[in-house]
């Protein structure tokens, strides 16, 4: 398990928190992975189960049913959920769709949407992404034009996480095509409006339990209130809210990367070769001692922006920066750790397969790495 002893980000309440965390996901996830990873989705029911333990959208306020906690809470489920090899679509609900409804939507929004999402009635996505338009989201063609009280909506989305869960989705869409980036507009769409429709759930190199899909928008018409917040700063809601998005990716990231060391170290002293450990080799030992002093840096820097983070002082191109630094890490630790397996680790029943598999999208989504550096650069 995850050492937080010397963690400098989190309170007792973490700590305690933590525990009923890891309590949960040892009964309710970790039995389920493998038949998960082969189904290609999580239960249903694990929606309502996380719903249940107080799992799901930990820093919304009371007057919505929420506990209004700290994001170190969203932190810890972050950190614990990657360590437990899972790719559960809970952390996007919780991290980024709840934030956007807290900040942006109306009381009738918050009030009717936010506890639904607490109990896991209603698992979320948002829909950004388009065949044409990933990290450039100025280029989204997905339109949303005014008839009478309504807004019409055409277009498609892809890779969207939740996918083929989600009975509530923000759908990032034109209301201005003339306004560049000024005419973007944030809007709810509920999953049994009529022209809604999921395409398949797609299949990917990694991530294998989490449902990741097509959306199809053809003439879907929903209530201008369906709106959240004001026409045409879709765009700047966006660019607000990617910092929180970035810093859960580096806390995933980060939570990766330290059970691929750990499964390295169980194997190299379990397995034996020319008669001795692995573990034994000098190799070994080195490769290990560098992954471990990596290890070290990654948790006081990601204490440090989520201290930051927690105090509102977090920036865009700090947390972009953080993004970037992890998902390295991550990829470069779980790959390391994948050939102290040697051949086993190119099997699929060994779970630093799953985790190296898991560990690729990390610097693509969320922004890609290359836009990380092109956001940090600006801050220069």
């Amino acid at each position: 398990m995850l050492d937080t002893s010397r963690r400098t980000c989190f309170t007792e309440d973490h700590a305690m928190f933590r525990d009923q965390v890891r309590r949960f996901f040892a009964a309710e996830l970790t039995p389920h992975l493998d038949r998960w990873e082969a189904e290609g989705i999580v239960d249903r029911e694990l929606w309502t189960k996380c719903g249940e333990a107080g799992l799901l959208c930990p820093t919304v306020p009371e007057a919505y049913g929420g506990l209004r906690l700290d994001f170190g809470y969203n932190a810890v489920i972050d950190e614990e959920l990657a360590y437990a090899g899972s790719t559960a679509g809970i952390t996007l609900h919780s991290d980024i769709v709840a934030d956007y409804i807290v900040h942006y939507g109306t009381e009738e929004q918050k009030a009717h949407w936010l506890p639904r999402m607490i109990s896991g009635e209603t698992p979320t996505a948002i829909a950004m992404t388009e065949p044409g338009a990933g990290s450039d989201l100025q280029g989204i063609r997905t339109s949303a034009v005014k008839d009478g009280a309504d807004y019409v909506i055409n277009g498609s989305k892809t890779y969207i996480t939740n996918g083929q869960h989600a009975e509530l989705t923000i759908v990032v869409a034109k209301t201005d095509p003339g306004q560049g980036a000024r005419g973007t507009s944030l809007i709810l769409v509920e999953a049994e409006r009529e022209g809604y429709a999921r395409g398949r759930n797609l299949d990917k190199i990694g991530l294998h339990s989490q449902d990741t899909s097509e959306l199809f928008f053809n003439d879907v018409r929903v209530p201008q209130s369906n709106l959240l917040g004001a026409e045409g700063m879709g765009f700047a809601y966006l660019m607000s809210q990617l910092p929180q998005e970035r810093l859960s990716i580096a806390c995933s990231a980060q939570g990766s990367a330290q059970r691929a060391f750990d499964e390295a170290v169980k194997f190299t002293k379990e397995r034996k070769a020319f008669g001795k450990t692995v573990f034994e080799f000098q190799n070994t030992k080195f490769t290990l001692a560098d992954i471990a002093t990596k290890l070290q840096v990654g948790w006081a820097h990601l204490d440090w922006a989520i201290r930051r983070h927690i105090a509102g002082e977090l920036t865009a191109a700090e947390a972009s920066a953080a993004k970037l630094w992890h998902t390295e890490l991550q990829w470069e630790l779980c790959d390391a750790s994948l050939q102290l397996h040697g051949g086993a680790g190119y099997m699929n029943e060994y779970l630093i397969a799953r985790l190296w598999r898991d560990a690729r999208v990390t610097r693509i989504f969320g922004g890609t790495n290359e836009i990380m550096k092109e956001v940090v650069s600006r801050s220069l």
